[in-house]
C-alpha cells in the first residue's frame, strides 16, 4: 500500500540556511530511489525556522529501505546539529 511521510524540522536560530541546504541536497538522491514516487521540501510562512519534507512511497518497505541509505543517514546526522527540537516523522496513509 502506498504511503506518505511527513517530517518536521525546527531549525536552531541562525541555522535556517544550513537546514535549507541540507534539505535541498537530500532531495535529488531520494527522488532517484526506485520506491520514491515524489518528495518535496517546504518552509513555513508563519515561522521561517520550521521546515517540512513530504514524500510519497510505493510502500512502507521502500521507505524503510530509504532510511538506511548513506545519503539519508548523512542527512539525519547533519540535521541533528542544525535543529533544536526532536525530529518528528509521521508515516501516513491516504484516506481520501
Amino acid at each position: 500500500m502506498a504511503m506518505f511521510v511527513f517530517a518536521r524540522f525546527h531549525a536552531r536560530a541562525g541555522e535556517e540556511s544550513a537546514v535549507e541546504e541540507a534539505l535541498t541536497e537530500v532531495l535529488g538522491p531520494t527522488r532517484e530511489e526506485v520506491g520514491c514516487l515524489s518528495i518535496h521540501a517546504f518552509r513555513s510562512l508563519r515561522n521561517p525556522r520550521i521546515y517540512y519534507i513530504q514524500s510519497h512511497w510505493i510502500n512502507e518497505e521502500a521507505f524503510s529501505a530509504h532510511t538506511i541509505l548513506p545519503h539519508t543517514v548523512r542527512f539525519i546526522e547533519r540535521m541533528e546539529s542544525l535543529v533544536d527540537q526532536p525530529l518528528d516523522v509521521a508515516r501516513t496513509e491516504l484516506i481520501d
